[in-house]
């Protein structure tokens, strides 16, 4: 789909699976899908160099609307020049509405057709986030890509609760894309409905309207079991706008990636790889490695033999451990960089095998590992 500022071209799309390889043009560069984004909540990768994400591959991160707004503040950001000026990187930024943080992090809010009114996690202040202000926020952050905001709802919510959440969805994204400027930004709607099916449908329907060059789907990955969020997406990859970026939102586990990838999904995010990397986790081929663990003591191998990130080029397990457990911050940021760098080339050779027809090959044999077979 073609926009002003943004487009999409799909490059292939697999015949078995109907993983997609594409080319999203956006003002501060291509990116080329699918794509894992790094998470860089509060204008920053943590641990991590604007250099060290260029470095791994990256090239497109996120950064949060709700915290953003807390600290420093939109206006700071706005005098500053906006984010990519105000944190140094000149790749496309992605900012999350906030609204997923809103409901998780606050647990006094009133939810109206206004907005919700919420406490904030910092100082207790009262703020009010409408669907005006969230598109004031990111306006003034400056992203690429702003996301209309949302009600999401936890794993279990009854059918009743969905429906409403779905419905404030509906009005909330109506009023973002009317106070949302037209220009080198581009607003996705999210797609909502809990694990109802039908529900997700009419969301469906709700969004299309709002598509200019990209859509997403959250409120999956909050609870439920993966083959429900599976069995959700394969329901979802047919009913969905075909010729825009499909984002699924919080998912950054490995087979989660490559089962999001199969199901059509072209961008993912999650916290999760930098997270475990501060509690001395390592992500491999055949799984998570605990790095801080005894066994790897006196382990002087890289992380992974075959993996060329910085952490595995030049450091061994027994010094990465070592680090992890003398409470050195170097440890954290050399896992940080192995376990992004491994999502990010997981979706670099995604990629390749959808472009070189192998994908479902590909996908067989990375599953086989991941699962010790």
């Amino acid at each position: 789909m073609q926009d002003k500022f943004f487009s999409f071209e799909i490059e292939k799309v697999c015949p078995k699976t109907g993983a997609r390889a594409g080319i999203f043009h956006t003002p501060h560069g291509d990116i080329k899908t699918p794509v894992f984004m790094p998470v860089g909540t509060q204008a920053t990768v943590k641990g991590l160099r604007p250099e060290d994400l260029d470095t791994m591959g990256a090239q497109i991160i996120l950064s949060n609307t709700y915290h953003l707004f807390l600290r420093p503040g939109h206006e700071i950001v706005k005098k500053a020049g906006g984010l990519h000026k105000f944190m140094n990187y000149e790749k496309p930024i992605l900012t999350d509405s906030g609204g997923f943080q809103v409901f998780s992090l606050s647990d006094l809010r009133k939810v109206s057709e206004k907005g919700v009114e919420f406490s904030s996690h910092l100082s207790g202040e009262k703020f009010m986030m409408t669907p005006e202000l969230c598109m004031e926020i990111q306006e003034a952050l400056d992203s690429d890509i702003n996301m209309a905001l949302d009600q999401c709802t936890e794993a279990g919510a009854s059918y009743n609760e969905a429906e409403k959440a779905r419905e404030l969805t509906k009005i909330w994204l109506e009023k973002c894309y009317n106070a949302h400027h037209q220009n080198e930004h581009i607003l996705f709607p999210i797609v909502q409905g809990n694990m109802y099916k039908d529900l997700r449908a009419k969301c469906v329907e709700d969004c299309k309207p709002f598509v200019r060059c990209g859509i997403a789907i959250g409120g999956l990955s909050v609870g439920e079991e993966k083959e429900v969020m599976y069995d959700m997406l394969d329901f979802l990859q047919p009913i969905l706008p075909f010729d825009v970026p499909r984002y699924l939102m919080g998912v950054g586990s490995p087979d989660c990636l490559i089962e999001g990838y199969a199901r059509g999904i072209d961008m993912m995010d999650c916290v999760l790889p930098t997270r475990i990397a501060r509690n001395g986790t390592a992500f491999s081929k055949n799984g998570k490695l605990v790095i801080k663990n005894s066994t790897f003591k006196e382990d002087f191998r890289p992380i992974e033999d075959d993996c060329d990130c910085y952490a595995c080029k030049h450091f061994s397990r027994a010094y990465i451990r070592h680090l992890i457990n003398a409470g050195e911050m170097l440890g954290a940021e050399l896992l940080s960089i192995h376990n992004l760098r491994f999502l990010i080339r997981l979706a670099e050779n995604t990629r390749k095998a959808i472009l070189g027809d192998y994908f479902p090959e590909f996908r067989a044999e990375v599953m086989a590992k991941l699962e010790g077979k």
